[in-house]
């Protein structure tokens, strides 16, 4: 599978404009599903066009939860593109006009790939099941606490690679079989997590690519 990061804090190459959000693209089984809009959609735009992604080429969108700086890509986003499913937590507001699938429950979006469902009220992260049967996870800001979304997303499958935001994560040793650890956006100890599982770490930013 193949993850692009379209928007966060930092960004790789002139052209690519960095801001303060989350948006990821998710190649997998078939799927391009967006994970997030970050917090503008000019941004995001920008960003998808510089890196080759047309808009019409999303099949669904996922919103992880309702924060500006992740959903403010999606009405500007909609005016470009028609996703066939929007899966959002059930804390999300609805957008006026937008039909939207509310996920409460653990639930297979599409076949190899899984919400944990709404965790803590508010959040939901992605688990995308790798051929070995291994997972990867994708996680907005994990406000739930990464324990909680690992222990839902190992109910899928064991995790290879968690990407995303890890707001408030100290817990340095629940990530020590991790393969690929990717931390993004919110994640308040990036030099922690990169001096621990130097072997594992990859730095976020948006314009990176994950083959994983």
């Amino acid at each position: 599978m193949k993850l692009t990061l379209l928007y966060d804090n930092t960004a790789w190459g002139e052209r690519l404009t960095p801001d303060w959000g989350f948006a990821c693209l998710v190649e997998a089984h078939g799927r391009n599903i967006l994970f997030d809009t970050g917090a503008r959609g000019d941004i995001l735009q920008n960003n998808m066009v510089v890196l080759g992604i047309a808009p019409d080429t999303i099949n669904a969108v996922v919103i992880s939860h309702d924060h500006w700086d992740h959903t403010g890509g999606l009405a500007g986003l909609l005016r470009v593109c028609h996703p066939t499913a929007i899966h959002v937590p059930s804390a999300f507001q609805n957008v006026p006009n937008v039909q939207v699938s509310v996920v409460e429950q653990p639930t297979e979006l599409f076949p190899g790939i899984w919400s944990t469902g709404t965790l803590a009220g508010m959040e939901q992260s992605l688990v995308v099941v790798r051929p070995d049967g291994s997972t990867v996870v994708v996680a907005g800001c994990s406000h739930p606490g990464v324990n909680a979304i690992l222990e839902a997303a190992r109910r899928v499958g064991p995790v290879h690679a968690l990407v995303g935001g890890l707001h408030g994560f100290e817990d340095f040793d629940a990530v020590k079989d991790i393969h690929v650890l990717c931390p993004t956006h919110c994640t308040q100890f990036i030099s922690t997590i990169k001096s621990r599982y130097p072997h594992a770490y990859v730095e976020g930013g948006a314009g990176r690519v994950l083959d994983i």
